[in-house]
């Protein structure tokens, strides 16, 4: 039996306020709780991923779902992808709106389509033709992120945006008793961005990718600079050439910065259930759950272990 494990991420970034840490942990611990019990209770890696990215979709903490920044037109757009490392099969969709879960329509892609990506308004009309209800826009605009647009258009006159306050991502890898393994990532993509941005989240080998013969990875941070080193299929290259996960993910993050200057994160599993979390972002917080024990953590040198419940 393969030792079961469901690591989470909820986004790199810069420096996450006080007020916010204990907000983010509860959520970080509550997604990688979610995800782990899914697994005890003998559902798949694929299964876990979406449940504990579900979870932090529905909490206003992180940017994916109902938490999602906004575009330059004031609105949501969001992309997610998964992928089950057992087949290679994998979903994905892009600038999708009025919907809570787009991990939920990236599955369904997966699983009941010929296709791996579906884009805006074909993702809308195979999302309410697949039963996923459609709520109003704004349902899904909190008062934070306006907030964040109106300082970010302030800002931009300056060009000065930083990279750092815009890596918000969610995701997830899992590994199952069975050795399969799984990503899922979601996002609401960077503050201000053009109508009809698309960054690495939902785009296969960037945002994630899973391969039961080498592991599974899930990524966050600059995501043009995620989509110029394919940095999910990266770090999975150097899995395979031998290295531990932590060199794979130390080795992956440390090309993105000297190649493109670009900061991020990722987690990764491997079926035998080793698990790593690394990021060159000021911040990622993250939880991890296996025999037991849930890991968590937000900043550099800030881990903490208890018991699960």
């Amino acid at each position: 039996m393969n030792a079961a494990v469901v690591v989470v991420h909820g986004g790199g970034g810069g420096n996450i306020s006080n007020d916010r840490k204990e907000r983010v942990r509860q959520g970080i611990v509550k997604a990688a709780t979610v995800g782990y019990n899914i697994l005890k209770e003998g559902g798949s890696a694929v299964d876990a991923v979406e449940g504990a990215v579900t979870v932090l979709e529905d909490d206003p903490e992180f940017n994916a779902g109902c938490g999602s920044v906004l575009n330059e037109n004031g609105e949501v757009e969001m992309d997610a992808s998964i992928m089950n490392g057992k087949d290679l099969s994998a979903g994905a969709v892009s600038a999708v709106r009025c919907v809570a879960n787009p991990i939920k329509i990236a599955r369904l892609v997966m699983e009941k389509t010929p296709h791996c990506f579906l884009t805006d308004q074909g993702a809308a009309k195979f999302a309410a033709a697949s039963g996923i209800p459609t709520i109003p826009g704004e349902q899904l605009v909190t008062e934070r992120n306006k907030k964040r647009l109106e300082n970010e258009k302030h800002e931009k006159g300056a060009q000065k945006s930083d990279y750092q306050k815009n890596l918000g991502t969610v995701g997830a890898v899992a590994a199952d008793c069975r050795g399969n393994v799984a990503y899922a990532t979601s996002t609401g993509g960077i503050v201000n961005k053009m109508v009809g941005r698309v960054g690495d989240t939902p785009c296969i080998g960037s945002g994630g990718y899973a391969d039961n013969d080498i592991g599974a990875v899930s990524t966050t941070g600059h995501g043009e600079s995620i989509l110029r080193v394919n940095l999910a299929r990266l770090a999975l290259f150097h899995m395979e050439q031998g290295k531990t996960l932590e060199e794979a993910a130390d080795a992956s993050l440390g090309y993105m910065k000297s190649k493109v200057k670009g900061v991020g994160g990722v987690i990764l599993v491997n079926k035998a259930g080793d698990w790593a979390v690394k990021w060159t972002s000021t911040s990622m917080p993250w939880g991890a759950a296996k025999d037991g024990k849930l890991y968590s953590g937000i900043d550099l040198g800030d881990t903490s272990i208890t018991d699960l419940p």
